[in-house]
């Protein structure tokens, strides 16, 4: 798998200006190796070129998880020592005679150490950015990622649904979040999650990104949870909002007109699979029913080994929705000061329509 990928960009080469692709510790790196390496102080650079192996700068130590690729990989290890590091790079970059080399570069990824190393290494070399070769193969998706996607979707909802019951009046958003992440880990979750699980309650569910806290949930609170599981990783990234006990006339309103923009953007026809069409068939459902201005971020974005990546669903982006690509559709309406509404699914494209793989309840759950 992991061959036909690095086989696969290094085609994408054939049709740009870049002579070699540089690619440090990211999910991309993981995407075309299988191999894991957090971002720290030592570098790591996988270096992809034309006619040979892909070369890979790396710490000595990890010898015995690099030496374990699944495919033909050139190794540069180094020492500790920083002083040593230059040498290495020089010695990989002569590896491909690229000492004149355009490099590209994933731009959101990619940091000043490991592009300094590299200028250091040849004054002659030059960067620019790989954006669309690593949206265009990341974007699409294949069975097993799909699959991967699929499990950790379950593992997610399986942990919510072992979480409701300890969502209740006098508990704080906090104390949800912990038990929320400790039900993610039982149920199969690797231990690295998508990203850190909201629990936003009466007021703070106004703020889409709210930060769970030590406020205590209350009767009439709108409850929004925002969570996700990792599988294989790959993310699953789920939203939904509870009721505890009776709510205020309006925010029943702006439940239903979330969870109808939510419908209607799932259920949009093939003819339309544009990312800026999706957008404005849930942005529309919002408008009319008198609440545009307080759905003030974006319907999606994409989800794979990242749980923000390419395609993004929101206005004025072209890009076509194709079979494989996998996203979520988030409507929400978000009244300051006395509450908010997000109803989050996860999709994936077919020829047919979009799929929607989440299964979780959208009527208002009264806790």
């Amino acid at each position: 798998m992991h061959k036909k990928r690095i086989e696969k960009l290094i085609q994408q080469l054939d049709n740009s200006h870049i002579d070699l692709i540089a690619i440090n510790a990211s999910q991309s790196l993981t995407y075309f190796t299988g191999l894991h390496f957090h971002v720290s102080e030592r570098p790591t650079i996988l270096l992809v070129g034309k006619g040979k192996a892909p070369a890979f700068i790396f710490p000595e130590f990890e010898y015995e998880k690099v030496n374990n690729a699944a495919f033909d990989i050139t190794l540069f290890a180094y020492p500790e020592n920083p002083s040593t590091w230059r040498n290495i790079f020089k010695k990989a970059l002569r590896y491909f005679k690229g000492y004149q080399s355009m490099i590209g570069v994933e731009p959101t990824a990619m940091r000043f150490l490991e592009i300094n190393l590299l200028q250091l290494a040849s004054s002659k070399i030059r960067f620019t950015s790989a954006a669309h070769i690593f949206r265009n193969l990341r974007m699409i998706k294949d069975n097993e990622e799909i699959s991967s996607i699929r499990q950790a979707i379950q593992i997610a909802q399986n942990a919510l649904e072992n979480t409701i019951p300890f969502i209740k009046a006098g508990t704080t958003e906090q104390e949800v979040v912990n038990e929320l992440v400790i039900n993610l880990l039982r149920n199969g979750s690797e231990p690295e999650l998508p990203f850190a699980p909201i629990i936003a309650s009466g007021p703070n569910s106004s703020n889409p990104h709210a930060v769970p806290g030590s406020r205590k949930l209350r009767e009439g609170d709108l409850i929004v949870v925002d969570w996700g599981a990792r599988k294989d990783g790959y993310i699953s990234d789920i939203t939904r909002t509870f009721a505890l006990g009776s709510v205020d006339d309006e925010l029943m309103t702006i439940y239903g007109t979330v969870k109808k923009a939510n419908e209607t953007a799932r259920r949009i026809s093939p003819s339309n699979f544009i990312s800026e069409k999706i957008d404005f068939a849930a942005r529309d459902v919002i408008q009319e029913a008198g609440y545009g201005d307080f759905f003030t971020h974006r319907t999606g974005h994409g989800i794979g080994l990242e749980a923000h990546e390419e395609p993004y669903i929101t206005a004025e982006n072209p890009t076509e929705i194709k079979s494989g690509m996998t996203f979520t559709i988030e409507p929400g309406i978000y009244l300051s000061g006395k509450g908010g509404v997000r109803i989050e699914d996860d999709i994936v494209a077919s020829d047919d329509g979009l799929i929607t793989l989440t299964s979780l309840d959208r009527e208002l759950r009264i806790l």
